[in-house]
């Protein structure tokens, strides 16, 4: 017991260290519902941090990630991921090399569910890895965010029927990641064409990101119409009320919302009767 106690701590240190979009929300949940929710990011966020690895060669990202890939598909073995990672042991982040951990975390119940949405996503980041993130067309775009973001709201909508038999719409699911996905690429515009990577369609400019954040964020909206009032609602609106706020900061020439805006507006989300 004391070890299952463990592993649940130090997943949300984890969290807390790696995600300033999902930590907040997840923090709101019930417990089992935490545990679940914590697991299947954790996962995702493993994978992530190969695909942005700024050392990692473009061969072993997508080596690595189209291994995990096939390995996710087969009952889950520690010994193999473990003898997968060796080789990159030390450029590898904490999150990534934990990653059997998170797994072991999820409900017995849920982690087929899991293991399969991890293991679609590292396949789609190990091909755009190989077309080192190419983006033509908005064809392109709707395909490497629905990987990357997409698969989260689909996965999420996987733990909400599991938890509570929460049925939602899986279009506005993927809606729901694009949004998020959309305004970091945003806000990490210039981070990004300082290391060469180009997130936005051949000719578009900022507006028309902007565009396309707002469309899939009202998506989003629509999409947690479907959702009672609860844990799992709040869950829902923070993360989609702070990325509007990000954007109307964006639009205003600021870097990223204050601290004290985050706090207001979530303590507004969880306290709305």
């Amino acid at each position: 017991m004391s070890e299952a106690i463990n592993l649940h701590r130090s997943a949300i240190n984890m969290l807390m260290v790696t995600s300033r979009t999902f930590f907040i929300p997840i923090s709101y949940l019930p417990s089992e519902l935490k545990e679940a929710v914590t697991s299947a990011y954790l996962c995702m966020r493993a994978i992530d941090e190969i695909e942005d690895h700024p050392q990692l060669p473009l061969e072993s990202k997508h080596k690595l990630l189209h291994s995990i890939s096939l390995l996710l598909k087969k009952p889950f073995n520690h010994k193999e991921l473990m003898a997968l990672f060796h080789p990159y042991h030390t450029l590898l982040p904490e999150v990534t090399l934990r990653l059997g951990d998170w797994i072991n975390l999820c409900p017995q119940t849920l982690v087929e569910n899991v293991l399969n949405a991890t293991s679609t996503m590292a396949k789609g980041m190990a091909d755009w890895t190989l077309k080192e993130w190419r983006i033509q067309n908005v064809e392109d775009l709707n395909e490497y965010t629905f990987y990357v973001a997409g698969l989260v709201g689909v996965m999420l909508s996987d733990i909400w029927k599991w938890y509570d038999d929460v049925e939602t719409d899986k279009d506005l699911a993927i809606a729901f990641g694009r949004g998020l996905q959309s305004v970091n690429i945003l806000r990490n515009r210039a981070e990004d064409l300082e290391r060469g990577v180009d997130f936005f369609p051949n000719g578009w400019e900022l507006e028309d990101m902007f565009m396309y954040a707002r469309r899939n964020l009202a998506l989003a909206d629509v999409y947690m119409k479907d959702i009672k009032p609860g844990p799992i609602l709040n869950f829902c609106k923070i993360p989609i009320v702070l990325a509007h706020g990000t954007l109307d900061a964006l639009t205003e020439g600021k870097e990223k919302m204050s601290r004290a805006a985050v706090t207001e507006i979530v303590s507004r989300v969880v306290n709305r009767k």
